[in-house]
């Protein structure tokens, strides 16, 4: 492909899929230097860092290749819509992970402090409140599971997940914390 790799770049938070760029060994450089995605743009001839022109930039957390070596997969932070159209993303119906969405909105209320806001309010009643709502959410997700109300069951587990994620950030914690404490708790042990 004339010394082009297929870059896909994901989400580190969500794991959703963004865009498609393509990358040479120059935009590959770049990257790697600067910490912003960059790839080689095919329509104008040149290096391109995502974002230039809009703000919007990738700022690269990981990248790896595939098996085979002849794709990259990016993983970045978008700091606005990654898609030129304004959506999060060029796919927009590449799943995600709701759990980090619904993280990173708790972690916008730690900072905006919308009034109004629920989230909000509970952080401003502090660590033991949160805590006790996790306690009471926990026990309405045990119950709806031993009723057999599996509509019941599904709110209560969101509710659950909800109030944790706003533990979590309560106490410095986020849900990638979690997440990379189960991918620890899920590999082999040596041995």
């Amino acid at each position: 492909m004339g010394g082009l790799l297929p870059a896909v770049v994901q989400d580190a938070a969500s794991l959703r899929v963004l865009m498609l760029g393509y990358m040479n060994r120059e935009a590959l450089q770049a990257t790697l230097e600067r910490g912003r995605v960059t790839f080689f743009s095919r329509s104008k001839g040149r290096l391109w860092t995502k974002g230039e022109q809009s703000g919007h930039v990738l700022e690269l957390v990981a990248i790896a290749p595939d098996c085979d070596g002849d794709a990259l997969l990016v993983q970045a932070r978008p700091r606005g819509p990654t898609c030129h159209t304004g959506r999060t993303s060029c796919f927009p119906a590449a799943p995600g992970d709701a759990v980090a969405e619904l993280d990173a909105v708790v972690a916008a209320r730690l900072v905006e402090a919308p009034a109004g806001s629920y989230t909000r309010r509970l952080l401003d009643a502090g660590l033991a409140r949160i805590a006790q709502k996790v306690g009471e959410e926990g026990v309405e997700t045990a119950l709806a599971a031993v009723t057999a109300d599996d509509v019941a069951l599904r709110g209560e587990a969101a509710d659950l997940v909800y109030h944790l994620l706003v533990l979590l950030r309560a106490r410095g914690l986020d849900w990638d914390a979690v997440r990379a404490e189960l991918a620890r708790r899920a590999r082999p042990a040596p041995g």
